[in-house]
């Protein structure tokens, strides 16, 4: 069985432990400013730190960086459906 990640669940060291961790997938051990990946957050204090104080859920963190750093191809944004367009049809 894997550990919660819930605040509810969590120290403020865990939720600290849990980010390192989860940042460490590269292997390098230091995410310091790194923007190396896709996340390019640069500090886990930039993106993270709700998190660690126990204001957001890592889920929501995630979600929130996710709607606001990335598009759909054709430079779209995220919150357009597939398909459709902004631009207003003008015969």
């Amino acid at each position: 069985m894997s550990q919660s990640v819930l605040i509810k669940d969590t120290t403020r060291e865990e939720r600290e432990e849990i980010v390192r961790r989860g940042l460490n997938f590269c292997g390098d051990g230091s995410c310091e400013q790194c923007s190396g990946c896709s996340m390019g957050v640069g500090s886990i204090d930039a993106m993270y730190q709700p998190y660690i104080d126990g204001k957001l859920e890592l889920a929501e963190v995630n979600m929130l960086h996710a709607a606001t750093t990335f598009t759909l191809g054709g430079g779209r944004s995220a919150s357009a459906a597939p398909g459709t367009s902004t631009e207003t049809n003008k015969e």
